[in-house]
C-alpha cells in the first residue's frame, strides 16, 4: 500500500486563497469514497480525481493487481486534483478491501449484471465506497465476490457502457445531487486529526483546537 500526499508551504498564501482552502476542507466528504480496479489508463484515473476533488472526496483507492503501479497522472486531465487529494495505492486486493471495510460501512460495484440496482435507487447518502472495474473487463470476478452489492447506470442506447470516467463522473454527481439535498456539505464531517493533517499538507496556516 502507498499513500500519496503533497505537502505544500505557501508562505505568500493570500487571505482568498486561505478562505477557499479552508471551505473546501470543510465539505469534503470522508463516507464517500471511490476504488478504481487495474484501471489502464493514467489519463481516465485524472479525470475520475478531477471529478472526486470536485464533490469533495477526499479518499481515492487505486488498485493494480496486474499492472505496474502509476508514478504519476495526466495532469490535464486531473487539472492538479491529485495534489489536494489523499491517493492510497494498492497492489494486494484483499489489503485494499480490509481497509475499505474499516472505513465505509458499504462497498457497491458498478457493474451490469441481473439484478444490479439503478444508481437512482441508491441511498448515496451513506457510508460507501463505489468500485470502478477496468476500461475493457469492468469489475474482476475476484472484487465481485468481495463487495456488499452492485449498481448500474441505466441507459437505452445500443452502446451498453460508459467510458469509466464518464460512468464514475455520472454517479458522483447523483452523490452530489443527494448529499446536497440534505445538507451533508454544510457540516464539517472531518475528524481533527485527519484535518490536521490535510491542514498542514495543504500549506495552511496554523489553527488553534
Amino acid at each position: 500500500m502507498g499513500d500519496n500526499l503533497c505537502i505544500f508551504n505557501f508562505k505568500n498564501m493570500t487571505e482568498a486563497r486561505i478562505k477557499k482552502l479552508e471551505n473546501v476542507l470543510n465539505k469534503r466528504q470522508v463516507t464517500l469514497g471511490v476504488v478504481l480496479e487495474n484501471v489502464h489508463d493514467p489519463h481516465n484515473i485524472s479525470a475520475v480525481m478531477r471529478t472526486c476533488d470536485a464533490v469533495g472526496i477526499q479518499d481515492m483507492f487505486i488498485l493494480n493487481t496486474y499492472i505496474p503501479p502509476y508514478k504519476k497522472w495526466g495532469f490535464k486531465s486531473s487539472s492538479s486534483a491529485s495534489k489536494w487529494m489523499s491517493i492510497h495505492s494498492f497492489e494486494d486486493r484483499e489489503k485494499c478491501m480490509a481497509v475499505l471495510k474499516n472505513k465505509y460501512e458499504n462497498i457497491l460495484a458498478a457493474c451490469l449484471i441481473p439484478g444490479a440496482a439503478s444508481l437512482y435507487d441508491l441511498d448515496l447518502s451513506k457510508s460507501m465506497a463505489l468500485v470502478f472495474g477496468n476500461e475493457k473487463d469492468g469489475v474482476s470476478e475476484e472484487m465481485k465476490a468481495l463487495v456488499n452489492g452492485f449498481f448500474k447506470i441505466p441507459q437505452v442506447g445500443i452502446i451498453e457502457s460508459l467510458n469509466i470516467s464518464v460512468a464514475c463522473a455520472v454517479t458522483l454527481y447523483e452523490a452530489f445531487r443527494q448529499r446536497d439535498a440534505q445538507k451533508m456539505y454544510d457540516f464539517p464531517q472531518m475528524q481533527n486529526s485527519q484535518k490536521k493533517l490535510l491542514r498542514e499538507n495543504w500549506g495552511l496556516p496554523f489553527q488553534a483546537q
